[in-house]
């Protein structure tokens, strides 16, 4: 730990890299919270409840068919999305990356102002590619290397990713280019499955605080875990679509969190293509995959900005910015 330079003395500073290590501890614990709130979800719907309704004939059967077919169904989607988004890489930059040259103008690709703290000292960009000296490039002093239009450093990951949303503890990883719909298609399927589980467990809420012999015939043990589960999903429910919304919003607009704040002082953006192109820079082309945590091969070969590096912009801002 270092000392702070304020004139108090003995202060000690704020050591952030302890705080990246505590975010990365806390992922590990959500993981297992989310594992565990869906297993306790699992044997209230389908174990305790819903299940067994299968066997009572009549209404009550087909009721439960219908509940438990969508339960399974949104719950595969869900634990899909999920691990998709855990286990696949956001995008980091390659290690010695350079921006590519345009030959007949003689620069590099139109990138973004140097960021504040991000200027390295021991290397002149200008130098490495000639380029004017009224442009700037992006610069990693962390890494210490070139930063692709649209990245950010996180310091939980220790490197630099490619469209860089955030760092989210729920899955353990930073939402970036690779991983942005994934993500975007848990929260909708996290919304859709919580939803049904509290529509689903409603009567069974009520007849919690009714204390209708009708209705509660389960065990003491049993009334409490569905009281929570009933609790824990409408909360969920809630508070994702609140996220879900948010998201939504800026992939029409073709901006992440990260960036929404920056450009919050200017509205003209760059890469704003319209709500359709905006769209299918997320989720691609080919409409059969939209709900699917994974990209078509022709997607996948036509769309460069599927791989995080390049990003088509608007020609009537690009013409302004050159003025």
């Amino acid at each position: 730990m270092q000392k702070s330079g304020g004139g108090g003395g003995g202060v000690m500073a704020w050591n952030v890299f302890k705080f990246c290590t505590a975010l990365r501890a806390l992922g590990s614990i959500m993981m297992v919270l989310v594992i565990g709130i869906i297993g306790v979800t699992y044997f209230v719907v389908v174990i305790d409840d819903y299940g067994p309704a299968l066997f009572h004939g009549g209404l009550d059967s087909f009721t439960s068919f219908v509940v438990l077919l969508l339960f399974h169904f949104l719950l595969v989607m869900l634990l899909w999305s999920y691990f998709a988004t855990v286990i696949t890489d956001p995008g980091g930059v390659p290690p010695n990356w350079r921006p590519s040259v345009d030959v007949e103008r003689g620069e590099a690709d139109p990138l973004v102002g140097l960021e504040h703290g991000e200027a390295n000292l021991g290397l002149n960009p200008f130098s490495v590619l000639g380029r004017p000296d009224n442009q700037t490039m992006r610069f990693c002093r962390k890494c210490d290397q070139f930063k692709p239009p649209r990245s950010h450093h996180c310091s939980v990951c220790g490197r630099c990713i490619l469209k860089m949303d955030h760092h989210c503890v729920w899955v353990v990883n930073c939402v970036g280019a690779l991983n942005y719909k994934y993500f975007l298609l848990f929260l909708f399927y996290t919304f859709l499955e919580t939803t049904l589980v509290t529509v689903s467990l409603l009567r069974l809420f009520v007849a919690f605080f009714t204390d209708s012999e009708a209705e509660v015939t389960e065990t003491a043990g049993t009334l409490v875990a569905t009281f929570i589960t009933f609790v824990l999903n409408l909360s969920f429910a809630l508070s994702v679509i609140g996220f879900l919304i948010m998201h939504m919003s800026l992939v029409l607009s073709n901006t992440s969190t990260i960036e929404a704040y920056e450009k919050k002082t200017d509205p003209k953006w760059r890469y704003d293509l319209g709500r359709k192109k905006n769209f299918q820079q997320v989720f691609g082309m080919d409409k059969r995959y939209w709900f699917v945590p994974a990209y078509s091969e022709d997607d996948l070969k036509r769309m460069s900005v599927l791989q995080g590096f390049e990003y088509p912009t608007r020609p009537d801002l690009d013409e302004l910015q050159q003025r």
